[in-house]
């Protein structure tokens, strides 16, 4: 089986980049983002329209390659976080998480007995088809799941510390949109109330001994967080980048 390379850059101290997919869910896509550099893909099925058959498809086409494939779910739910790490994602972007109680229930859907509850199912996606014990799989499929609770409500925000201290979360995650929202600034990513709530999100992670991650639509604003110590970047999103460069490359040609 896999590990998870991301995860382990991670625990190195190492910061990892990204991106979103919401549409461009091609065959070609990892190898493009392999190739660009990418060390991650997100499959959202939260606002997409990407479905379960996307992401299996996906998954396959990242063997072998350099880059590590995650999903946000549509839904908070065992069936919808054990079925999508079946079918191959090695980490999970769960949105709104409001509490640790939450968030610890959620860390046991992603493990097996005795750590969690996940079923187990085994030489299927998950597995690369492979042959071999139980014992063994259990491990690593434990050890390589990357949990990101979004921190994004206001519930969120005021127990971001008890979320970021649960065992087995793994980078307390920024969602800016609706972390405007939940502050009363929608859009005002450089107000006082949304700054205050990054730093108090940054703080529970360094308390918790844990990497911040964050959602950005600007490099600038990435070079921010990353010089501010966030390990987790990831970066716009397919049709945005594809309509920014093209936006940018038309304007050039017509003078």
């Amino acid at each position: 089986m896999r590990d998870n390379p991301v995860k382990q850059a991670l625990a190195a101290g190492q910061a990892q980049y990204g991106t979103f997919v919401f549409d461009f869910a091609v065959p070609g896509l990892p190898a493009i983002a392999a190739a660009a550099g990418a060390d991650f893909l997100i499959y959202d099925l939260e606002h997409s329209g990407l479905g379960e058959a996307d992401v299996k498809a996906q998954v396959a086409a990242c063997r072998g390659l350099s880059v590590t494939p995650f999903v946000r779910p549509l839904q908070k739910t065992y069936e919808s976080v054990a079925r999508l790490l079946d079918l191959g994602a090695l980490g999970l972007l769960l949105p709104m998480v409001g509490s640790a109680e939450q968030a610890a229930r959620i860390v046991s859907w992603t493990r097996y007995p005795p750590a969690g509850v996940r079923g187990a199912a085994f030489g299927a996606a998950h597995d690369d088809y492979r042959p071999g014990g139980f014992a063994e799989k259990v491990a690593v499929a434990d050890r390589r799941t990357l949990v990101m609770p979004m921190i994004e409500t206001p519930d969120g925000l005021a127990n971001v510390e008890a979320i970021a201290a649960v065992e087995g979360v793994d980078v307390p995650f920024i969602g800016p949109s609706d972390l405007s929202f939940a502050v009363g600034t929608p859009g005002a990513f450089d107000s006082k109330p949304f700054g205050q709530a990054v730093d108090r999100i940054l703080a529970a992670c360094e308390a918790a001994g844990k990497p911040a991650g964050a959602f950005v639509g600007s490099v600038d604003w990435g070079r921010r967080l990353v010089a501010r110590g966030f390990k987790v970047i990831c970066y716009h999103y397919d049709a945005g980048l594809y309509q920014k460069a093209l936006t940018a490359d038309l304007a050039d040609l017509r003078g």
